[in-house]
Parts: structure tokens; sequence; C-alpha cells
């Protein structure tokens, strides 16, 4: 049961800090790019690599409940794909193709780019 909260508060957290990155980018950018999306995509692919890179290197005992506040919990509400998702069907439905594939082909490219920054941060830190 203590799994199944710890997931859920992290998730929680997550969700409320991705919403408010949304309404940040949205108020700072405007509504023509999903700017929100994409910063939470490549900031929770940086973050997870971060993250388990460190959970790797330097995590005791307590590195399941950690994975599962952090990973799945928190970056699992903070990232979304299925946001990613919509985003992209809307721009090309709206005519927009050409900004739909620049920002899929961002979106994944830097959020790979991101998890590996992180990942390779950990390793040498």
């Amino acid at each position: 049961m203590i799994h199944l909260l710890l997931v859920a508060l992290g998730g929680a957290v997550g969700a409320v800090l991705r919403h408010a990155s949304n309404l940040a980018a949205l108020r700072l950018i405007g509504p023509g790019f999903p700017a929100g999306t994409l910063f939470v995509n490549v900031a929770g692919s940086l973050a997870m690599g971060l993250f388990i890179g460190w959970l790797a290197k330097r995590a005791g005992g307590s590195a399941n409940e950690m994975r599962l506040l952090v990973a799945t919990g928190f970056l699992g509400g903070f990232t979304t794909f299925s946001a990613f998702s919509l985003d992209f069907a809307t721009l090309w439905r709206d005519g927009a193709a050409g900004v739909a594939i620049t920002y899929a082909a961002a979106s994944v490219v830097l959020s790979l780019l991101a998890v590996f920054a992180g990942l390779w941060l950990m390793r040498v830190a």
C-alpha cells in the first residue's frame, strides 16, 4: 500500500508542476506552439537521466521507494507524451504540418539527448 501512496504523491506533485509549466509557457510564448509540453518532456527526461544515474551510483536500501516516488510518480506525472501526441494531432489538424513535424522531431531528439546527458553527468560526477 505504501508503494501506491508514494506513486500517487509523486504523481500529484508532478501533474501540478506540469500544469503550472503549461500555463507559464502559454503566458510567455502564446498558444501558437506547445512550448509547455516540450519543456516538461525535455526537462523531465533530463531529470530522469540525472535521477536514475544518481540512484544507480549512490542509493542505498531505500532505492525502490525513491524510484517509485520520483521516477514513477513525480516524473511520470510531470512528463507527458500523451499531451505531446494530442498537441501534434491538433497542429496537424489545424494545417500546421511543418510546425507539427518540427515539434515532434524537437520533442523526441531533445528528450533523448537530455536523458543521455543526465546519465552522463551522473557518471562523471
